[in-house]
């Protein structure tokens, strides 16, 4: 399956670039969700990010992943 290189903005991965796997149009998922399991008295948790556009500086787009903190 094809992947594409996705940054992180905001929440614990902040500035992580990583490989996410593309669906059937091309696109990355709109919500990621990334299990994070208890430790000690923390308990378990999922991190939602939400897929938005992101524009350089020629005017291209590409897909980044902003962090929910509401979910």
């Amino acid at each position: 399956m094809r992947s594409a290189k996705t940054e992180f903005h905001g929440g614990p991965l902040d500035g992580r670039v990583l490989d996410i796997l593309l669906n059937t149009l091309g696109n990355v998922p709109k919500v990621y969700r990334v299990p994070v399991p208890a430790h000690g008295d923390t308990p378990a948790v999922t991190l939602v990010y939400r897929r938005a556009k992101e524009y350089d500086p020629k005017g291209r787009w590409r897909w980044r992943y902003e962090y929910d903190a509401s979910a």
